[in-house]
């Protein structure tokens, strides 16, 4: 019994002593992302502490309780975005004061993490741009109609970034390096398609939030929203890549979600206000902006698997429905890739090689051009020349036919027939097929 009691004593004399220790700062990493700064303190255990911008000059100070800087801890922060460098020096005796040197007035914006796979102890402190921040309260503008005639607009989203890397392969391959690579591919691929434009969501490694990803997508009118992963799991044999669209569960969630904000749904239905529609008229016609556009979705995604099966194995033969926050949005065509199983590792090395990564990216273009080809939206450069091409005839040259009498009946120019078919001169063949183009305007 005495043995007993020694023993809890000791425990309880451990655990005191444990509970009173310092935290200790164990590093420091910062990610700068074109509208904020993100810094990132690694921790032993998790953070008291409390923050407050100085000016002249312009500086965040952040107290830490009861903490002090691990031995092997580096002082030195490579400036970037809104942070010229770190400075620290301990305060009260027993607490840690660390000082951001800020290359402008910021709001800055604090949280902790618990451990996780990744990392440990996490203090994250978001940096935004006062002036911008500012500028986010006034009213919004409105958004300029579209040209009569566009380029279709495909928004290609990396997943990941930042502190957060997503799923990692034996060999130490991260997900947000890979489908950075596969994502930047890919937007050359679609900048030299005739028709259609770019836009990356993520440029860089730093993190978005999910919902951010949308609403980049729809501030520039995108017509297709592709986010680009690498998936993985605990059997390293499993392998092969897969394509999703919003579940019909998702979809149920995300009309509650707008149905609660109408008055924000404008621009998903064409412009119409909801806010002042009952609840059956609104939940209509989201429902009908939504159905059409899991119907795009479901298309492009069943294109870009065919597509994705001519350059490896898949790891589900049809087009699967999930939750994913990306996929939400009830006014744009969305669909996310599962490129590959970075926990395999013949996949993993295959993923790291900047050849594979563009034949991934360019299966991807091949499956956007497939659909949209067949399946152009109104008011698009790809609509228009579909609708050309629909318009094309041909005349079969007989005894008596001049060049002059066949350009003056469709209403054509000599100088375009003789352009289309190659001819250098008035002659004609009997027989021969000419193509007619279209009308001259």
């Amino acid at each position: 019994m005495k043995r007993l009691l020694a023993a809890g004593l000791l425990l309880l004399t451990t655990l005191a002593q444990a509970g009173n220790a310092p935290v200790q700062v164990q590093g420091v990493r910062l990610w700068a992302a074109p509208d904020n700064t993100r810094v990132v303190f690694d921790t032993s255990a998790a953070a008291e502490h409390r923050l407050f911008v100085l000016a002249n000059p312009d500086r965040l100070v952040i107290d830490l309780k009861g903490a002090r800087l691990a031995p092997d801890f580096k002082k030195r922060l490579q400036a970037a975005g809104l942070v010229k460098g770190l400075r620290t020096a301990p305060r009260n005796k027993t607490d840690l004061r660390v000082v951001l040197d800020l290359k402008r007035p910021v709001r800055p914006r604090s949280f902790v993490l618990k451990p996780n796979d990744q990392y440990g102890h996490r203090l994250v402190i978001d940096l935004h741009d006062s002036r911008l921040a500012a500028a986010g309260k006034k009213p919004k503008p409105r958004k300029q109609a579209r040209p009569a005639v566009r380029d279709l607009v495909i928004a290609i989203d990396a997943g990941h970034g930042g502190d957060d890397p997503g799923a990692r392969g034996k060999r130490g391959v991260r997900e947000k390096d890979v489908v950075l690579g596969i994502a930047r591919r890919l937007a050359k691929l679609v900048e030299k398609e005739p028709g259609m434009k770019p836009v990356l969501v993520r440029t860089g490694d730093y993190y978005i939030g999910l919902r951010k990803r949308i609403d980049k997508a729809r501030r520039h009118r995108a017509d297709l929203f592709i986010s680009i992963h690498a998936d993985a799991f605990r059997d390293r044999r499993v392998h092969g890549s897969s394509v999703y669209v919003l579940s019909q569960r998702g979809a149920s969630s995300e009309m509650a979600r707008w149905l609660a904000a109408r008055e924000n749904a404008a621009d998903l239905v064409g412009g119409v206000s909801l806010d002042d529609k009952d609840d059956l008229l609104a939940e209509v016609l989201l429902d009908l902006a939504q159905s059409a556009t899991i119907e795009t979705s479901q298309g492009v995604a069943a294109s870009v698997l065919r597509e994705l099966r001519k350059i490896g194995k898949v790891h589900k033969r049809h087009v699967q429905h999930a939750g994913f926050v990306v996929l939400k949005s009830p006014d744009i065509p969305s669909l996310l890739v599962e490129t590959a199983f970075i926990s395999n590792p013949a996949e993993e090395k295959r993923l790291r090689s900047a050849a594979h990564q563009q034949k991934v990216a360019q299966a991807i273009m091949n499956g956007i051009r497939r659909y949209y080809r067949a399946n152009p939206p109104a008011g698009t450069r790809l609509a228009m020349a579909r609708a050309q091409a629909g318009r094309i005839q041909r005349h079969v040259i007989r005894r008596g036919d001049t060049l002059s009498h066949i350009a003056k009946r469709y209403g054509v120019s000599m100088r375009s027939l003789r352009s289309v078919n190659g001819l250098h001169g008035d002659r004609l063949l009997v027989g021969k097929v000419l193509t007619i183009p279209a009308r001259d305007s």
